[in-house]
């Protein structure tokens, strides 16, 4: 529940609030609440929008999950694909992308300006098994690069997952992260 709200806008919600009630508290000569009003409520708002400034949304899905994926992922999925899915569904702060530290672990991406960024993400099923795809804006990283990196990528997500990559239509790469059931 406390992933999916925005602390940022959080912070200026009720910081706002408390300056006006500290500001209205002021013209009405009321010292108390004055004081309430202005100690909590500006640090709050000014945290707000120092947060809302740093904010990094989360990802969406780009199509529903169906219940019989939900059963799967509840027999299938492996911890390092629940971390990940929670992890790119919730807002972050301080990080320029989402699975950015993944990305140049991995080599794909020199600098912020060329790394991929991920755009969507989907669950599915592929031959029997439960398969989270994420999928990648990749105009400066060509699919040839992402194949060569497969190999390390399946050893980096950890025992438990294979790892496949295609290139969608246009500039969009999928990383398909299935579930193994050996």
């Amino acid at each position: 529940m406390l992933r999916q709200i925005s602390l940022g806008t959080l912070g200026i919600t009720i910081g706002g609030i408390l300056t006006i009630i500290g500001i209205a508290a002021y013209a009405a000569d009321n010292a108390t609440l004055n004081l309430a009003g202005f100690f909590y409520g500006i640090p709050l708002l000014l945290g707000g929008l120092a947060l809302k400034a740093n904010e990094l949304k989360p990802v969406s899905f780009s199509q529903p999950t169906t219940p019989e994926v939900l059963a799967l992922r509840q027999q299938q999925a492996t911890s390092t694909q629940n971390k990940i899915r929670q992890d790119i569904t919730r807002y972050r702060y301080g990080q320029d992308a989402h699975l950015d530290t993944t990305l140049s672990f991995l080599g794909i991406g020199s600098t912020d300006n060329d790394r991929p960024v991920i755009t969507g993400f989907r669950e599915t099923e592929i031959n029997g098994a439960y398969t989270l795809i994420l999928e990648f804006e990749s105009p400066l990283i060509r699919i040839d690069v992402w194949q060569q990196k497969q190999e390390k990528m399946t050893s980096y997500f950890g025992p438990g997952v294979e790892v496949k990559v295609t290139q969608a239509p246009s500039d969009i790469i999928e990383l398909a992260l299935i579930a193994n059931q050996k």
